[in-house]
């Protein structure tokens, strides 16, 4: 007799419960009793709790019609099957030039020369930041890198990272905008922006595995983008609402319409808060490259996962260092570019 058999029988479900076919998938419970050796469904219910939590599996020994844990989990994915071809059909064509992007850039990156790429990298540092220091830094560490034999993994790593922080400004920028002119958009927005930023990042690559090959570029391209594009959209919605409401109407006093307000105002005092949500896209996707590994991702990631995977504790940290110092390369190019077109820091 299970526990909660009175509690159907009170409430009057019995025939209910009895009507149901018995059976289906093992319970959780017992799946796991049965691959540690402990002899199934026997076992389990000697070892329970004296008052049982009322969970699916739980209430399923007293009435045969409530589904167990495992019969809910086949119904979310046989949903997600039944949708699959669907999404695929709109979604392949749509994320089709990701893959080109990343594959391109990935060529172009590993096609050119060590004495071209190094020395066009290090000058685009100093046009961005304007700063000895970091392009010093810069320098030292592609030389580094270069020394201990990681710079090509470093700039497969470099290549994804430009390919996939460009989009999501190109796509975060316009839409943090369009949520600083819409409320409603801006309340419809923010539960999806939450839900991108609080869900696990290895979650991001289930259900991406079932619509892509593990073959296509555009796997991980899709896992980087939608684990780093929140920052950007974030504070580019609140560096426009942060814009001083005077100088607003200062530019509504000058005639301006709306275009001219946005771009020749709004978003050049707002450009401070843009910049900074660009440098928390860039450390976000630095931080997504090691699990994008798993799905094939090229570059340093794929060293820091055969130290885990091999125990190579040498192979592991050493990407491990890599990983970091591209981050601190980008974070300190980011942050000098973002000195320079600091308005409030200009204006003195």
């Amino acid at each position: 007799m299970a526990f909660y058999d009175g509690v159907f029988d009170a409430l009057g479900l019995r025939s209910w419960c009895d009507a149901a076919e018995a059976g289906g998938p093992m319970s959780m419970a017992e799946l796991l009793a049965r691959n540690s050796g402990g002899g199934g469904t026997a076992a389990v219910a000697d070892a329970g709790p004296v008052l049982p939590f009322p969970s699916l599996d739980e209430l399923h020994k007293s009435c045969d019609a409530i589904p167990r844990t495992r019969e809910m989990t086949s119904g979310v994915e046989d949903a997600f099957l039944a949708a699959k071809d669907g999404l695929k059909l709109v979604l392949d064509p749509i994320t089709q030039p990701l893959s080109w992007m990343l594959d391109g850039a990935l060529e172009l990156f590993t096609w050119l020369p060590w004495w071209v790429l190094i020395p066009g990298l290090i000058l685009l540092t100093w046009y961005v930041s304007r700063a000895v220091g970091v392009t010093v830094f810069v320098a030292l560490s592609f030389l580094f890198l270069g020394a201990i034999d990681h710079l090509d993994v470093a700039i497969q790593t470099l290549s994804i990272i430009f390919v996939c922080t460009g989009l999501c400004v190109l796509l975060g920028v316009p839409i943090g905008i369009a949520m600083s002119k819409n409320d409603g958009l801006q309340r419809a927005t923010i539960p999806v922006l939450d839900l991108l930023q609080t869900l696990p990042s290895f979650v991001y690559l289930i259900p991406l595995i079932f619509l892509f090959s593990v073959t296509e570029s555009k796997l991980y391209g899709i896992a980087i983008i939608l684990y780093a594009i929140v920052p950007v959209v974030r504070l580019t919605d609140l560096g426009i609402r942060l814009v001083d409401r005077d100088v607003i109407e200062a530019a509504d006093a000058f005639g301006m319409t709306p275009r001219q307000k946005l771009w020749k105002v709004e978003v050049p005092l707002a450009l401070p808060n843009i910049m900074a949500g660009v440098n928390q896209t860039i450390m976000m996707s630095l931080a997504m490259v090691v699990i994008a590994s798993l799905v094939s991702a090229p570059g340093l990631g794929v060293l820091v996962l055969r130290g885990i995977r091999n125990l190579e504790l040498g192979v592991g940290l050493v990407a491990g260092l890599g990983i970091v110092l591209l981050a601190v390369m980008l974070d300190r190019a980011s942050k000098a570019a973002l000195a320079r077109v600091d308005v409030s820091r200009s204006v003195k």
